[in-house]
């Protein structure tokens, strides 16, 4: 099939390349017309915090969003008459606008340090990060008259936008530091600068289309915030790498002296049918992301998998199609001593001597190199998880630095827990006094802190639901907190709404629902692992028709996965590079990193294990000896391996570069887990395991049992591995 599309595409060039150009304009018009539907908290919750959240809005009785206004001293102590004066500046700035339903008094902190004026926002409080800037204007504008003071806003409305904003710049540099770090790669590794600017040229394309197709699907599947960061994340990785591996194979047949045509189609059968391959085992790891049965890992699935099948779409239509036109000016114009460097048909000095160990000595090269790689897998063992929470977002977001301050002044301000009771109306009075006595035990409770003289209770205008208000003094993934959340569930609400014939009711707030998202990881965990290496292992062994190197791959996979964790945990648990890289740890990992990772390093580990696999098959069906073969599949593979190896580092470690920490472990665990895969797993490991194994690579396959005659030929019209 790739040589059937290569030779009409590279046969009728124009073409392929206009309905190319036409697919990627109609889904960036299309994806952009209709807008992203981005997920919500509620889309986020889990378990019993998620239905909590849930039936509290469909009833109207979601807490509204609070934002408050913080006023400090910018040295020295807190003057409090000009304090007053800027709090009645901005209690009248804002009250009387649309987005404003009420403004508190303003209250000062114990300590006497800050002044806060509470604001309740109108509207839904899912949407009030898209409603907070004419507040934040207003703030702005009191400020102004007051430069010896802090006046500042923060709020989850204010956060959000914050957030918002911050991807977003984050995404622009990274972009502005990517493209033209991977060109100058690719200009290395090509020595001629139309052949460095295609893969670039295909992968801006593939982000583009499958940015406007995520859109589009995002009206079924909202998108979580960072779903932007994984399609561009991955449309560079897979865009570039998938072209490199294309042109490297064209441009090694035409140096033997093929021509144009035959160039392409040989290009085709061999690395367009492992880009294939590679594509199915990324999209089929991410598949098992949907068994999360969390819109966090459904968005960010759905985000890399139409991103990937834009990508392979691109490198097995349109790129013959460019290479068909092009012929041999491909290599134009050719950097001088890189080009004598890149365009030798000569094999490497370098790799077989960093090969030797393993092919000659691959017992024992075996055993160290998986001991050593076991030993940094160790740190894993004691990986700690916690959803993402204020104190892991960057602080140049201005809103989060003024939570600081706010939390400092008022420390019973850290978490908030929601008991809703649902029941039917003529309950009403009932359920209001078990809400008022479960009020009275947790005022009692050192778990719990009073906030008034009355119970903060919300009844629906139905009168079906009710929902409860309390505080807890502490962070929401602190040991207190999820004791507090332990403490309403199993003691407090059902001894007191608990017994309220035919009521339901659920405890949520962000502790619960860090409470819940963790127990759900641990539910889900083992069915998208066993999803991802059935499913693997199932493809590996068809299309290899070997059940031995689907075994192998899915070990060594493992292997690599295990020990990038370990890298992990030593970096953001240990803090081992919190100064360089810029962060503070909390002593955990993001909560749905791990898994996602597991997802999307298993199916990059494919990448190179496919095209490794498929050299080394090519050479043994050629009638070569397996310690050969091994040898020489890897060897006239090194400088593609490594150069798009290189790529997906230098694009990993950009990410790891930025702001956000979820966006920090994601980069620096890929580049990582690349890295060691390029390095120890594909020079090491890999050929020394299958050095062992010699003809039971291939068991039970054709080539297990008897060789090719020696000297033959690949054919343009025969796919391999």
């Amino acid at each position: 099939m790739t040589v059937r599309v290569a030779r009409w595409s590279a046969g009728h060039p124009w073409r392929a390349i206009g309905l190319w150009i036409v697919l990627v304009v109609a889904c960036a018009v299309f994806g952009g017309a209709g807008g992203t539907n981005k997920a919500t908290d509620l889309d986020q919750a889990a378990g019993e915090a998620g239905t909590a959240g849930r039936v509290a809005h469909a009833h109207g009785v979601t807490p509204p969003a609070m934002e408050n206004v913080v006023i400090t001293s910018r040295s020295g102590p807190l003057p409090r008459a000009e304090a007053t004066r800027a709090a009645a500046e901005v209690t009248a700035a804002l009250r009387g606008i649309p987005q404003v339903a009420k403004v508190d008094a303003a209250v000062a902190g114990k300590d006497g340090t800050a002044l806060t004026v509470p604001v309740t926002m109108a509207g839904d409080p899912l949407t009030a990060k898209d409603r907070v800037k004419p507040l934040l204007d207003r703030t702005a504008e009191v400020q102004k008259a007051h430069p010896g003071l802090r006046v500042e806003q923060t709020g989850a409305g204010s956060i959000g936008k914050g957030m918002t904003e911050l991807i977003a710049a984050d995404l622009v540099r990274a972009d502005g530091i990517g493209f033209p770090v991977t060109l100058l790669i690719l200009a290395v590794a090509f020595g001629a600068l139309i052949a460095a600017g295609v893969p670039i040229l295909l992968a801006i394309t593939a982000i583009a289309g499958a940015t406007g197709l995520t859109a589009l699907v995002s009206h079924l599947v909202p998108m979580y915030d960072t779903a932007s960061s994984m399609t561009m994340l991955m449309g560079m990785a897979v865009g570039v790498d998938y072209s490199l591996f294309y042109l490297r194979r064209e441009r090694e047949e035409r140096l033997r002296g093929a021509d144009r045509r035959d160039a392409v189609e040989i290009a085709a059968a061999t690395s367009g049918h492992a880009v294939v391959v590679s594509g199915v085992a990324v999209i089929v790891a991410m598949a098992g992301l949907f068994l999360a049965g969390n819109v966090i890992f459904t968005s960010l699935a759905v985000a890399a998998i139409i991103v990937v099948a834009v990508a392979m779409l691109g490198s097995v239509t349109v790129l013959p199609a460019v290479l068909g036109k092009l012929g041999p000016r491909v290599d134009r114009p050719r950097v001088p001593v890189l080009w004598r460097l890149t365009a030798t048909r000569e094999n490497p000095r370098l790799w077989p001597v960093l090969l030797r160990p393993a092919l000659r000595h691959p017992a024992i090269t075996l055993v160290l190199a998986v001991a050593a790689l076991g030993a940094l897998a160790l740190p894993a063992l004691d990986m700690r998880l916690q959803p993402t929470t204020t104190d892991q977002l960057p602080r140049a977001i201005p809103a989060l630095r003024t939570y600081d301050r706010l939390v400092a002044a008022f420390p019973d301000r850290s978490t908030e827990h929601q008991v809703v009771v649902r029941t039917a109306p003529d309950q009403a009075r009932t359920v209001h006094a078990a809400l008022t006595d479960l009020a009275a035990r947790a005022a009692g409770d050192r778990l719990f802190v009073a906030r008034g003289p009355r119970p903060d209770i919300r009844t629906s205008p139905d009168g079906r639901v009710q929902t409860l208000t309390l505080a807890t003094p502490y962070g929401m993934n602190s040991g207190q907190a999820r004791d507090a959340v332990a403490r309403l569930r199993d003691d407090l609400v059902p001894a007191t709404v608990g017994r309220v014939p035919g009521a339901g009711h659920w405890v949520g707030g962000d502790a619960a629902a860090s409470v819940d998202f963790g127990h759900r990881m641990s539910d889900r965990m083992p069915l998208v692992v066993g999803f991802v290496l059935a499913l693997t292992f199932l493809m590996m062994a068809v299309m290899f028709r070997s059940v031995v190197v689907a075994l192998t791959a899915i070990l060594v996979n493992l292997l690599s996965v295990g020990a990038s964790f370990g890298a992990l945990v030593l970096v953001f648990q240990h803090t081992w590079l919190e100064g360089a890289l810029g962060f503070r740890s909390t002593g955990a990992i993001v909560a749905w990193i791990p898994l996602f990772l597991f997802a999307v390093l298993f199916g990059l580990s494919m990448d190179y294990h496919v095209f490794l696999v498929s050299r080394i098959r090519e050479a043994a069906r050629a009638g070569m000896p397996t310690r050969r073969a091994v040898g020489t599949g890897i060897t006239g593979s090194a400088g593609t391996v490594t150069s798009a190896a290189v790529i997906m580092i230098s694009v990993f470690a950009i990410f790891g570069a930025l702001r956000l920490t979820d966006m920090k472990e994601m980069g620096v665990g890929l580049a990582v887990a690349v890295l060691i895969d390029a390095v120890v797993i594909r020079i090491v490991v890999l050929p020394a395991a299958m050095v062992l194994l010699g003809r039971a690579n291939w068991w039970p396959g054709p080539l297990s049992r008897r060789l090719p005659a020696p000297g033959s030929r690949i054919s343009p019209r025969t796919p391999v591995g």
